[in-house]
């Protein structure tokens, strides 16, 4: 009798010969890619668990600038004020950042998922789309990082000198991780836009007809996105999209030719 080898991948749902499928396979799709995805989200966060110190002084990199730049008194420091707090943080660093490096397992789940509907020609465009939807992310991720200094800078300067600043873990890393993943995430403004033009939603002329009302759209978007509210961190997403939205039309264009 023949053992099975308990190694052995496991076939996806069936499929019928022109790779559609029936609502229930769809959902049993479904649920294998987020299984998948929610275990690559779990390695990630125990790897961050582990350099969870590096992690952290990285993340304190801008508070220390924006010190500096104050001019203020010690080193830079973050003050707890419960026992439960070290904890809490920790585990706050390692689900962002089991996010951030689960993101390219969960976006090859996701393209896996929507594969079935598309044609042999789009489905060449799997790893520039993982590629690009990463690079632009960690450019977002960067750009935050680069500007939070400035940002903390003006926010903590604007109440007057005679306050001085005492941040807690919570607090200063929740915010400079939301901005570090809204600036990720709207950076990932050129893969639509460029995705849209290849499925012939968009074209580049209508892209470029649309240009004044793109530049306020950004401008809104900027102001409403950045949780600081500081003029720096909206300048610092509100220009690269804008590049972003020529660069899409540009890239349009190249793929019309």
């Amino acid at each position: 009798m023949a053992v099975r080898n308990p190694l052995r991948r496991r076939p996806g749902p069936p499929r019928n010969a022109d790779g559609s499928m029936t609502l229930v396979e769809h959902l049993a799709e479904l649920r294998r890619r987020l299984v998948v995805s929610v275990l690559a989200v779990g390695a990630g966060g125990l790897i961050c668990w582990i350099l969870y110190e590096s992690i952290l002084s990285f993340l304190e990199h801008p508070l220390c600038r924006a010190l500096r730049a104050r001019g203020g008194p010690g080193g830079c420091h973050l003050y707890i004020f419960s026992p439960l707090d070290p904890l809490a943080i920790r585990f706050k660093v390692s689900v962002y950042g089991g996010l951030a490096l689960a993101l390219p397992v969960i976006l090859y789940q996701l393209w896996r998922f929507i594969t079935p509907g598309l044609s042999p020609k789009e489905r060449r465009y799997v790893v520039p789309f993982i590629a690009a939807s990463m690079a632009f992310f960690a450019f977002g991720a960067l750009m935050a990082w680069l500007t939070f200094p400035h940002a903390l800078a003006w926010l903590t300067g604007i109440g007057g000198h005679s306050l001085q600043p005492l941040y807690s873990p919570s607090n200063y890393l929740s915010l400079i991780l939301i901005l570090m993943l809204v600036f990720g995430i709207a950076f990932e403004f050129p893969v639509v836009l460029v995705s849209l033009e290849l499925a012939r939603v968009l074209t580049p002329a209508k892209l470029s007809s649309w240009r004044r009302w793109a530049i306020v759209a950004i401008t809104a978007f900027s102001a409403v996105a950045t949780p600081s509210s500081d003029p720096f961190s909206m300048l610092g997403m509100m220009v690269p999209m804008y590049l972003f939205y020529e660069l899409s039309i540009l890239v349009g264009r190249l793929f019309k030719r």
